[in-house]
């Protein structure tokens, strides 16, 4: 896999980046890259047990798990834009842009990573960062630098797709699947980097214990353990 240079996440909650891309960050970081990470919203509208975690609650615990999960993963720059969130059809207040459009100008990033446009799971607050990320990068971003959007690959969506089924968490014509051969970036995380992925993922315990739980050690372990992106722009020298 290439060197991806200096890094900038752009993501909508806490979470979404340690998903798609802890592998990535964790490898930067220790190739010696820089990497910021972006985080649009506190997740405060993605209670999966309102008792447990309440809404007015939750804003500070998912920051603390964010936290816990970069410092983990060895990301030390990370921006929360504190936007609101509300609900997975809600996109986000445009003023957004502005935030992400000042960032990619002041880290000028080699490259950008984010959603697609059908934000992985469908959910608008997803899509809303990915088009804030693409416009940023043409209009400010640094020349050569590049987008890469998160997808899977036909044979992660036909072994973890059911397991997921359950959930309810890919609205119908999600995820995105991509051929190997169509990929930008596949990163088969190392043993070592897979089990630094998997205690930063699972620091954000109140979004993920109880599937955790529900699909196994084996199954959590193997999902994780491949990180795919596929081109979404490149900004013209």
């Amino acid at each position: 896999m290439d060197e991806l240079g200096t890094v900038l996440g752009v993501w909508a909650h806490p979470d979404d980046e340690t998903y798609l891309s802890a592998g990535l960050m964790a490898r930067a970081v220790r190739n010696g890259s820089r990497v910021v990470c972006v985080t649009a919203t506190r997740g405060e509208g993605g209670s999966t047990d309102e008792e447990r975690w309440p809404p007015s609650t939750l804003a500070a615990v998912r920051t603390a798990e964010l936290e816990r999960s970069l410092e983990i993963l060895g990301v030390r720059e990370h921006r929360f834009l504190d936007l609101p969130d509300i609900d997975m059809g809600t996109a986000l207040p445009e003023e957004g842009y502005g935030a992400v459009c000042e960032l990619v100008a002041k880290v000028e990033p080699d490259t950008v990573l984010t959603f697609g446009p059908e934000g992985m799971t469908g959910h608008e607050a997803h899509k809303s960062v990915s088009a804030w990320a693409t416009r940023a990068l043409e209009e400010v971003g640094r020349p050569g630098a590049r987008v890469l959007y998160a997808t899977t690959t036909p044979e992660w969506a036909a072994e973890f797709l059911p397991h997921w089924a359950r959930f309810d968490v890919f609205l119908p014509g999600t995820p995105p699947v991509t051929p190997r051969e169509g990929l930008a970036v596949w990163f088969e995380l190392p043993e070592d980097v897979l089990a630094l992925k998997v205690r930063a993922i699972l620091a954000h315990e109140s979004q993920v214990r109880a599937i955790f739980e529900a699909v196994g050690e084996e199954v959590w372990w193997r999902q994780m353990s491949v990180e795919a992106f596929r081109l979404g722009a490149v900004k013209e020298v």
